[in-house]
């Protein structure tokens, strides 16, 4: 076991680097980087001033070589592009994120600020997905066939044919505009610090039930589904006669033979479920409701060509990920004995 540990985390650094030279690579090509961005904003705003002074402005016709020479090195485009990226896996190495290009903060701050949004969206999802699909999933394998089974499955399927931003939108044209039961856009209402402790609780489940409804509808279908069709495989092997032959109920049964061995799938997937849950932001979701989370983040940064920001979140997560993983492989030694990754 600690040898295939061991092997794991080594294969870690060349999948790590190899996703972090690709997208480095894949950066070098792309048009319109922070350079030029800062160049064409600096142009505007001038452009803006001297039209109202009735004045001509020089920058728009042109840059200053050493001006320009100055810009790149204050983003650090004056070195070649492999002494950037040796410099960056130096900075990753010390888990120094960098500094963002535009927004004049450390990367650990920025996702420091944009994690309760996204925490706040990806547990609820978690929980309500695992709390409720797991038992719904049991019930309707033990109920197979049976018009419970039909009409849950219906009713899952079509949730999980609607795309969540498009769930999204009905739920707020309905139950934010024309009902206005629900708000329309935040995480908390402007007075929060204002309010007790009781009421703070309340405004915040009432800011947060559209979009974690939004959210769910895709992960409960698929967590329900997959848990009712491992019961039904495992429900059908001679072990499951077996001990009903020695007659045993068939609450034993179920939840003392069947349960184990049906949730293999399920818990092997919890890991990284539950740290998906922490670091996943999504972008359609966020900003159809006005939430400022990890996924508007990448977004925006990826559009503003804030460099730091987009590699160092990369890194982050990829890590994350690999970690992840491995967990999620060791558990299946946890919950079954019989794997060996010998």
């Amino acid at each position: 076991m600690l040898a295939y540990i061991a092997k794991r985390l080594l294969l870690m650094l060349p999948t790590l680097l190899g996703v972090l030279l690709l997208t480095f690579a894949v950066i070098q090509f792309v048009p319109g980087g922070p350079v030029e961005q800062y160049l064409a904003e600096a142009r505007a705003g001038a452009g803006g001033s001297a039209e109202g002074s009735g004045l001509a402005y020089r920058g728009a016709q042109g840059v200053d070589p050493q001006r320009l020479a100055q810009i790149k090195a204050l983003y650090g485009f004056d070195k070649p592009a492999h002494e950037r990226f040796i410099q960056m896996l130096g900075q990753f190495a010390r888990f120094d994120l960098g500094r963002s290009f535009f927004q004049n903060k450390d990367v650990w701050q920025l996702v420091r600020e944009k994690l309760p949004v996204s925490i706040s969206l990806g547990l609820w999802t978690f929980f309500i997905s695992y709390l409720v699909a797991v038992p719904l999933g049991v019930a309707k394998a033990v109920r197979a066939g049976s018009r419970f089974d039909l009409v849950t499955t219906l009713l899952i399927l079509v949730g999980y044919a609607i795309p969540g931003f498009v769930l999204g939108v009905a739920l707020l044209v309905i139950f934010g505009g024309q009902l206005q039961w629900f708000p329309l856009r935040g995480l908390t209402s402007a007075n929060w610090d204002e309010l007790s402790w009781g009421a703070r609780i309340v405004d915040y489940l009432w800011h947060i039930a559209l979009p974690v409804t939004a959210m769910v509808a895709g992960s409960f279908a698929v967590t329900a589904m997959l848990t009712k069709n491992a019961f039904l495989e495992e429900i059908r092997k001679q072990y499951v006669l077996t001990a009903r032959a020695k007659g045993l109920s068939e609450r034993q049964v179920l939840y003392g033979h069947v349960f184990r061995n049906a949730l293999i799938p399920i818990v092997t997937g919890f890991p990284a479920a539950f740290i998906g849950a922490f670091f996943a932001g999504s972008l359609l979701i966020e900003t159809l409701f006005s939430l400022d989370g990890l996924g508007l983040l990448s977004y925006e940064s990826v559009i503003r060509r804030d460099y730091p920001v987009v590699l160092g979140t990369l890194y982050l997560f990829t890590l994350i990920g690999l970690v992840t993983k491995l967990v999620s492989d060791l558990c299946y030694v946890w919950v079954d004995p019989r794997v060996k990754f010998d």
